[in-house]
């Protein structure tokens, strides 16, 4: 038998989110203003928490957490998006669109433990507020965010790894804007089902595991603020969780879009709209989220723009601190519901 001739390719071609040269100035300006808006609000949040002592809280500093990683996230593919149409240049070397993979996929991953940890946060603060400073210690949430992020680099590092094992033969045309997993999956000339095997496996944990858990976690959550008598504690309750409940529905609903909806004739084009939608324009809202409906953050932020703050290392003594008096509600709310029961 004669050896096959694969001839594997040492750069990619991007087709971007439209193929039309007239529309590419529109998309350019478009893009940039959104990507300047997500910047400036996720970077506003950051020292807006870290300014203001009564959000020195583990809420708070899971928000934090999860600004920079949307903030990361839509740094690794809208740049490189812009230079692309200034340039007139959409090829991208094999070494750069696998790390663009990596990184994509590292802070995805990233995003969706994240928001499960907010929704373990929330569950305790509301169920178990008598627990809640012992719960959710300085050391405990500081592991948290470690193990998500070890768990989000596994994600990505097992994909990357498995994607340099694959030939690229001729086809090196990908119907993206940046290094999207499938359409590289697509385009291999070699077995792919080892990498298909680990994205059903990793694809069921992060789209169908960790929003069971996050429901879950919601459906107690909810179970117990039924039962407060008052309406106005009931509001202030569901108000904490809100913000948090918004990101997951809009995250998760563009996520359905790409890897749920059966293929159709147009499959392309509507899977760029659904992953531009949680790799740009989700990373974009969630500071709007968090801020608009939050009037301790939008205090925070009034404080920040006008100058008037004093920055300093919230150590466990002051957050165990604050934290016990931001939940004292909370507290009086379990009293209530227990003389309820």
């Amino acid at each position: 038998m004669k050896p096959e001739n694969h001839t594997s390719v040492s750069e990619f071609l991007l087709l971007g989110l439209s193929e039309q040269q007239k529309q590419q100035p529109f998309l350019f300006g478009i893009f940039l203003g959104m990507y300047l808006v997500t910047v400036v609000g996720n970077l506003l949040i950051i020292p807006a928490i870290s300014s203001d002592p009564h959000l020195h809280t583990p809420m708070y500093f899971f928000l934090a957490n999860f600004s920079f990683t949307d903030l990361c996230l839509s740094s690794t593919t809208v740049p490189r998006m812009l230079v692309s149409i200034q340039a007139h240049k959409n090829t991208i070397p094999y070494a750069g669109c696998l790390s663009q993979v990596y990184f994509f996929l590292w802070f995805i991953g990233l995003d969706v433990f994240l928001l499960a940890v907010m929704a373990y946060d929330r569950l305790v603060a509301i169920c178990h507020p008598l627990h809640y400073t012992l719960v959710t210690s300085p050391r405990r949430c500081i592991l948290l965010v470690a193990m998500s992020l070890i768990l989000a680099q596994l994600y990505s590092l097992t994909h990357t790894i498995l994607l340099t094992q694959l030939s690229f033969c001729a086809g090196n045309v990908i119907p993206h804007f940046f290094c999207e997993l499938l359409p590289l999956l697509k385009l291999s000339c070699s077995n792919t089902y080892a990498n298909q095997c680990v994205l059903m496996y990793w694809g069921g944990a992060l789209t169908i595991l960790i929003p069971l858990l996050i429901i879950t976690s919601y459906i107690r959550i909810v179970a117990a603020i039924v039962r407060v008598p008052s309406a106005s504690g009931k509001w202030k309750a569901f108000s904490t969780c809100g913000s948090h409940l918004s990101a997951v529905c809009l995250f998760y609903m563009s996520a359905i879009g790409v890897y749920f909806i059966p293929s159709i004739a147009d499959s392309a084009g509507k899977d760029r709209i659904a992953v531009v939608m949680y790799a740009v324009v989700t990373p974009m809202l969630n500071p709007f989220i968090y801020s608009l409906r939050n009037q301790d953050m939008k205090g925070a932020l009034e404080r920040l723009l006008k100058g008037k703050v004093t920055y300093f290392y919230p150590g466990p003594q002051n957050w165990v601190k604050t934290a016990f008096q931001k939940e004292l509600y909370c507290t009086s709310m379990c009293s209530q519901i227990q003389e309820v029961e």
